[in-house]
């Protein structure tokens, strides 16, 4: 995606903070990144008043840019150069004097709800993990480490936007959901990771069930599914964390999180209930993933089921 010119080129450059062309509407270039991605955050985005609305779009399309940096097969001074790039752009933010579209496009929300400059720095770090990979078979405490970088910061900064934030419950909630999410990420992705070379479940649960700790095999390793089990649990675990700091906040302000949590548990009930046999999809369509995310703001205390 070009930053510069056209939000959905390519290229190495096109991840770069270039300047923006003149008359460029950096909220535009934002919304278009973000709904081109089809993320399952988008229902939830769309239920957001317009400047908390735009503050998302803005939040997603630097995620995905620094996202698309890691995951490229570029060379690694390469991705060094441009992840620098953008913590300098950060800085410009912070100084509001970003350069390029996105950086623009994050100059207003980072204003309007205090969001905190070291969640945007620490969610970079989280990139350079898997730019400095490929990430196989990590320890659990590099695992957790991360999980709370590349989720758990955008956790920390989506409360703001959302108007959710009410301090210590407000940290707990969103890095437990951010945990809950990525583990059910990483379980649900397994044979789409190790295609890429990578390979995030920790070592000690490979170990301990003797399964593969290689990209290449772990995806026909019969005992992959004793091993997502446990970290099915761990999945659990942090949704019922979550779920345990939901009585804190405003019911209302906390909508959009709610959503993406009954779709996210949706997909981690889906492979419980097949005992996480990988030949067994998980998907849900777009209607499914309305509803569950509405139930979930209905009935924010009950698990989402299969």
């Amino acid at each position: 995606m070009s930053l510069a010119v056209d939000p959905l080129g390519s290229g190495l450059d096109a991840l770069a903070p270039l300047p923006a062309i003149a008359g460029t509407d950096p909220k535009h270039v934002a919304r278009m990144i973000t709904e081109r991605s089809g993320t399952s955050f988008g229902p939830g985005m769309k239920i957001l008043p317009q400047k908390r609305r735009e503050g998302m779009w803005a939040l997603y399309a630097f995620s995905r840019v620094i996202d698309d940096i890691a995951d490229e097969d570029w060379a690694l001074e390469d991705k060094h150069r441009l992840l620098d790039d953008w913590r300098a752009e950060i800085a410009r933010v912070y100084d509001g004097a970003a350069l390029s579209a996105v950086g623009q496009a994050l100059v207003e929300p980072v204003r309007l709800f205090n969001l905190p400059r070291a969640e945007f720095l620490a969610l970079i770090d989280g990139m350079q993990m898997d730019a400095d990979g490929p990430v196989v078979a990590p320890s659990m405490e590099d695992l957790r480490r991360y999980t709370r970088r590349v989720a758990g910061a955008v956790g920390m900064i989506s409360m703001r936007i959302f108007g959710a934030w009410v301090g210590a419950a407000s940290e707990r909630f969103a890095l437990a959901l951010g945990d809950a999410f990525q583990l059910t990420n990483i379980l649900r992705d397994v044979e789409e990771d190790a295609e890429l070379g990578r390979l995030y479940l920790p070592r000690e649960s490979l170990e301990t069930y003797g399964a593969a700790t290689t990209p290449s095999r772990i995806a026909s390793d019969p005992n992959l599914p004793k091993v997502a089990r446990d970290i099915g649990a761990l999945a659990r675990a942090e949704f019922e964390r979550a779920r345990d700091e939901i009585p804190a906040h405003s019911r209302r302000a906390l909508m959009p999180a709610l959503m993406m949590m009954g779709v996210y548990e949706s997909y981690l009930a889906q492979m419980e209930a097949a005992g996480f046999d990988r030949t067994t999809p998980v998907r849900l369509s777009k209607p499914q993933k309305v509803w569950r995310g509405l139930r979930a703001v209905i009935w924010p205390g009950a698990r989402a089921h299969a």
